[in-house]
């Protein structure tokens, strides 16, 4: 273990510890002490764009990293999601469909790795305030979920349309 650990890129560190701390982050919401939990939540948030710039500008983009940070990401945000709904602070509907455009998309990277689009990165950006914001039970909080499911939608039709989603489709 420690082997590997010492092979893997700082990109690729950062990425897993990123997704071993998001039980901590579900521990502190479903305990109740939601202000750590949104602390927590936004440091491993901000993680994800720390790796990326680290794999970027220090050439350690590897295959394993873009696999880990959408999987490591998806389990943070889905994780608190589905926290947030069972302690009633969150409508499921728009987390249903926040998790069926995931589990699709992710479903399609598996066979086609392509980046994510600026459309994606403002979903992820509101689905970041979203989570927090209910986290926080701050004001229009709802709202903003809301809007990150239809923006989550759009970006996922933006993902699987040019990419031909029949050809996709048939390569099962």
């Amino acid at each position: 273990m420690q082997e590997t650990w010492k092979n893997l890129t700082l990109a690729n560190k950062i990425t897993l510890v990123r997704a071993f701390l998001v039980p901590l982050c579900i521990l502190f919401l479903l305990t109740g002490f939601f202000g750590l939990a949104a602390t927590i939540f936004l440091l491993l948030s901000f993680s994800d764009a720390i790796d990326g710039y680290i794999a970027r500008k220090y050439n350690q983009v590897s295959d394993l990293g873009k696999k880990l940070d959408p999987l490591a990401d998806k389990i943070l945000v889905l994780c608190a999601l589905i926290g947030l709904t069972a302690l009633g602070k969150a409508d499921p509907v728009p987390i249903m469909l926040l998790c069926v455009r995931e589990f699709i998309v992710a479903s399609f990277r598996s066979q086609k790795n392509f980046p994510a689009s600026p459309l994606a990165k403002w979903k992820t950006v509101s689905q970041i305030a979203a989570i927090v914001m209910l986290m926080l039970d701050l004001p229009f909080a709802g709202w903003i979920l809301w809007f990150a499911a239809l923006l989550s939608l759009f970006s996922g039709g933006a993902y699987l349309w040019p990419n031909n989603l029949s050809s996709l489709l048939k390569s099962n």
